[in-house]
């Protein structure tokens, strides 16, 4: 009898232990029966499984679930303010979840309690007990620690940031000496050549400036660098440390991303580019060889070939703009086109006299009316042609005054060129003098002729000639022509002719009556230069006959 009972004993005492054994079990951990070769994937914080999922749920698979919840458990054990008793769980006809402060940690399903012996809202109670008990006895033992963890390395982070920017202000104010030594050093090499050094010392003021703001910019760099450095030390201030990160690398990341995803444009761009300019290059060599003479095409000038180009390659670029502009980045933005709107409407509202000089310098270009060194009149103007262009053209007189003259000033007026026939036909120089009635033309002729030969610069040949121009009132006005091929000596010509007249009308004993006047000529003394009168030459006096 003994025996038996205690075999009974024995046997309802292992039930119970075996029993309370896989109730504990159940409730530290959830023992799953396990079908096939499904292992589950476990949820892991601080190195400590805690459960396992056996099925995936919604868009994630088992693995990427369990990942997803670790990550989760993880953030909210490391915030400062972590409370475990704050994990609630809250259970409803399709599932049971468990958030902490209104954020959902995990959710279960009743394709999870299928692994389990427990129903669903028995396995998420048991799963809140194992949360509640691990996480808050990890956090006990890690929170304090982990602080003052985070709390010496933010110091170090301090300290790092201080050393690097007394190094940064070491190396600014050596780079600062270094710069003031070698200016000084090059102003007394430029005062000892004689060149102005008062200006030059404002320019270092500017520079210890620049350098000066680079030194500001660069400590700040460091600082912004270094803030988010130490938020990423604290988990509470991580968001803060992603967000400051984020004003920089944002940034930097959507340009990077905009120069990728820009490049089949910009290859475009460059092939369209690299036509057009090679297209350039053949037309400026082509006006190269018509301007030098290599190449000749019927009624069309050398001088042509230079402005023609450049209208071309104006056209060229201008097509070429217009081929690029929608593949610029922005193009069809509504800024981007109304600030180009914008910006042709101030063009043609503000560029109207340059556009009719323009057009102005276009039909000169084309109707050849001088070109550069010609000697030309352009109203009262006179002087040699030194620069033309499509907006004006310059001339110096023979004072050497630059005038700017806009070109449709010249296109509205006369334009007198005093080179184009100098050098074929000649060009005519004239001038005139009053010469009395009582002296022979033919004497005046000679000696007008005489004169303008023995000027330098006067041709021989076409001969001078003489034009008697008008008979006044006391005298007649006599004018000379002579041909020269110095156009750009008229004003010396001109000086030399008038002074040869002079001569050989002293010299013949001819009076020049230049201006015309009037006096008593009865026994008065002739009125030529003592230089030229004879030397036996006796005033003669007054002649006074008494009427009867």
């Amino acid at each position: 009898m003994l025996p038996k009972t205690c075999c009974l004993s024995f046997f309802l005492l292992f039930a119970v232990l075996t029993y309370g054994q896989t109730k504990t079990s159940a409730v530290q951990k959830p023992a799953a029966v396990i079908k096939g070769v499904n292992i589950g994937e476990p949820v892991i914080v601080k190195d400590d499984t805690l459960f396992k999922f056996y099925r995936g749920q919604g868009l994630f698979d088992t693995k990427e679930r369990a990942r997803v919840v670790s990550s989760r458990i993880a953030d909210i054990i490391s915030r400062i303010d972590f409370n475990p008793d704050s994990i609630v769980l809250k259970n409803d006809s399709a599932n049971s979840s468990i958030t902490y402060n209104s954020q959902l940690l995990l959710a279960i399903t009743d394709e999870d309690a299928k692994f389990s012996e427990l129903d669903r809202p028995q396995l998420a109670a048991s799963y809140v007990t194992i949360l509640k008990k691990n996480l808050g006895s990890v956090f006990e033992s890690n929170s304090v620690k982990d602080v003052i963890i985070n709390i010496l390395e933010a110091l170090a982070v301090v300290i790092i940031l201080l050393l690097l920017i007394w190094l940064v202000n070491r190396a600014f104010r050596w780079l600062k000496l270094k710069m003031i030594k070698a200016w000084e050093s090059r102003i007394a090499k430029l005062g000892k050549k004689g060149a102005p050094v008062r200006y030059a010392n404002r320019i270092l003021p500017v520079l210890t400036s620049s350098l000066r703001v680079l030194r500001l910019f660069v400590i700040v760099l460091l600082v912004y660098l270094a803030l988010p450095i130490a938020f990423l030390i604290f988990p509470w201030t991580k968001a803060i440390a992603n967000q400051l990160l984020g004003y920089v690398i944002n940034p930097v990341k959507n340009i990077l991303l905009g120069i990728l995803h820009y490049i089949p444009n910009l290859l475009t761009i460059a092939v369209i580019y690299l036509a057009t300019r090679y297209i350039v290059k053949l037309v400026k060599f082509i006006a190269t060889e018509i301007e030098n003479g290599a190449i000749i095409i019927k009624n069309f000038y050398p001088e042509w070939a230079k402005p023609t180009y450049n209208i071309i390659r104006v056209l060229l670029y201008a097509f070429m703009f217009v081929m690029i502009f929608p593949y610029l980045p922005g193009s069809d933005s509504k800024i981007f086109q109304g600030v180009t709107v914008f910006l042709g409407v101030l063009f043609s509202l503000g560029s109207s006299s340059a556009i009719s000089n323009m057009v102005a310098g276009l039909v000169l270009t084309y109707m050849r009316p001088f070109k550069i060194g010609d000697r030309v009149k352009v109203g009262e103007i006179t002087g040699d042609i030194i620069e033309k262009n499509l907006l004006v053209t310059r001339i110096r007189t023979i004072k050497n005054e630059d005038i700017t003259v806009p070109n449709s000033t010249i296109l509205g007026g006369a334009v007198v060129n005093y080179t184009t026939s100098s050098k074929n036909l000649g060009l005519i120089l004239h001038t005139s003098i009053t010469i009395g009635y009582d002296a022979p033309w033919s004497i005046i002729h000679g000696l007008m002729i005489d004169a303008a030969l023995a000027t330098e610069g006067i041709m021989a040949e076409p001969k001078p000639f003489i034009l008697q121009t008008d008979l006044n009132d006391f005298n007649v006005t006599y004018q000379v022509n002579a041909y020269t091929s110095q156009s750009h000596k008229m004003a010396l010509i001109y000086s030399n002719l008038h002074q040869q007249i002079q001569d050989k009308f002293n010299e013949a004993g001819v009076e020049i009556m230049s201006p015309h006047y009037t006096a008593l000529r009865v026994g008065n003394t002739i009125q030529i230069p003592d230089d030229y009168k004879p030397k036996d030459y006796v005033k003669p006096g007054f002649k006074v006959q008494k009427e009867q």
